[in-house]
């Protein structure tokens, strides 16, 4: 999913009607349910405690899908794969050379690092900044730190989804559905034109934040523990679990907020800067906005002057993208009846409206210009 300024990064590129075209339906701009938050925790029939409305709602799409559109709208001859960076090294001629697994080289003169929650370019960075800084503490920014929360995920076919005990359709074809209970909550939405429904559950343990976490993040289970795990919950969110044959379990990850971006001519972004849980359904949106951001930064960028440019980047997306990881581990604990709040729905159902202010908070236009602003300043100095 992503939200209204995403869509005009989109728009920026030319490629809204691609995109619109495999929405869950074309975007149109109007008022529409970010999300619609259901205490449903009990056998019984649950109820609305909040609705969340915002400028063009939740935008939902198949991932494959989603990522098929910019594939087709690559240039020919710039994009390389089966490749996977071992380390890099930083020259004197200020060019960066690679090092990749199958022993092939290449260079560059920005490694813009985009490889995910497990970055090999973040260990690399605070292992090296952690040594020259003789500040060893760095080191707890690079492996990832498990939240405590465990997620069952599964895709059901439209057609398959059964009809709620009153004979109409799933909730989550309307709208995208948050069904809370107390330490677990469950998103259902339509993707694909409405073809598939995504379901994500979750169910967390707030007081393993930060622990150890052995075995593997991503499994495969038997569809008897996701019914379990979710057993005595009302029909409408319960009864759908019963179509997915295999779910799968995933150990929910992020990172700890990151105190800097670049060092060196390499810089991050995506989930190697900021990886977060997903519950505000904002990775894939922070991803791009970085993107935008880095560039339009780079794009007038002189060969000389390049790093004072990387810090104009990181000094406004580091706090914006943080916060929005701060925020959304603290969304879900809100969703679980595990924050401050409890379920007192009158404190807690605007706590939850306030934490989407991001959205439109500080507009993509403004974010941009600041950033140019700061990158045409004199320098100062320049972080080496």
């Amino acid at each position: 999913m992503i939200w209204a300024r995403t869509w005009h990064i989109l728009a920026r590129m030319g490629l809204t009607d691609a995109f619109a075209r495999i929405a869950h339906a074309p975007p149109t701009g109007a008022p529409g349910v970010g999300f619609d938050y259901r205490r449903s925790d009990q056998p019984a029939e649950g109820f609305r405690f909040k609705l969340v409305e915002m400028p063009y709602g939740c935008i939902r799409f198949h991932r494959a899908a989603f990522l098929d559109v910019f594939v087709s709208h690559l240039p020919p001859g710039i994009a390389y794969f089966g490749k996977r960076l071992a380390t890099y090294s930083r020259g004197g001629d200020g060019e960066t050379a690679l090092l990749f697994s199958d022993g092939s080289t290449a260079t560059c003169d920005v490694l813009i690092g985009a490889d995910g929650i497990k970055s090999t370019v973040r260990a690399q960075m605070y292992a090296e900044a952690a040594e020259a800084a003789g500040d060893f503490t760095l080191m707890r920014h690079v492996e990832p730190v498990w939240t405590g929360t465990m997620a069952y995920r599964g895709l059901i076919r439209a057609q398959d989804v059964p009809r709620n005990e009153d004979g109409m359709a799933h909730r989550a074809f309307a709208a995208p559905m948050m069904y809370c209970g107390k330490s677990k909550h469950v998103v259902s939405y339509s993707i694909a034109q409405g073809d598939i429904v995504n379901v994500v559950t979750f169910a967390s343990q707030p007081e393993k934040h930060g622990y150890p976490f052995n075995g593997e993040w991503v499994v495969d289970c038997e569809q008897q523990e996701l019914l379990d795990c979710y057993a005595g919950w009302e029909p409408e969110v319960f009864t759908p679990f019963q179509c997915i044959d295999k779910p799968t379990r995933w150990a929910i990850h992020h990172l700890r907020p990151l105190p800097f971006y670049h060092r060196n001519g390499v810089v991050l972004m995506g989930d190697a800067a900021h990886a977060m849980s997903p519950h505000q359904g904002a990775g894939a949106g922070q991803a791009i906005e970085d993107a935008f951001v880095l560039g339009n930064l780079l794009a007038e960028a002189p060969r000389d002057q390049v790093l004072r440019y990387l810090g104009a980047y990181e000094a406004v997306r580091l706090p914006a993208a943080n916060g929005v990881l701060t925020g959304s581990y603290e969304s879900g604990m809100m969703y679980e009846f595990d924050s401050e709040y409890g379920d007192k729905y009158e404190t807690l159902g605007p706590a939850i409206a306030a934490q989407w202010a991001w959205i439109d908070q500080v507009p993509l236009d403004e974010e941009l210009a600041s950033a140019l602003r700061l990158a045409r300043q004199p320098a100062r100095s320049s972080r080496l």
